[in-house]
């Protein structure tokens, strides 16, 4: 018998060790891309949340610009028309 004779059980043997090497090496690798995606996922999400409250803090400074501009403007024409009818 042969180390390539299929009813060896010596051959059987280490053909089944250089496969569970392999998936062992197989799943390492998977494991390892796998948490390289949940580090990239942990990282957009704490981007995204930076993002949203830096928007956030923009549109509340930016609302009283708006509210002055409009009393501005109204102040404006009331004057403007107090001056017409005076």
């Amino acid at each position: 018998m042969t180390e390539t004779d299929p009813n060896n059980p010596v051959a059987v043997a280490l053909e089944l060790e250089r496969l569970r090497g392999s998936l062992e090496a197989g799943f390492a690798r998977a494991d390892g891309q796998l948490a390289l995606l949940v580090q990239r996922s942990d990282q957009t999400d704490k981007q995204l949340a930076d993002h949203e409250a830096r928007l956030d803090s923009l549109e509340h400074s930016r609302w009283p610009l708006a509210s002055i501009t409009a009393l501005a403007a109204t102040a404006g024409a009331a004057v403007a028309l107090w001056e017409v009818l005076h």
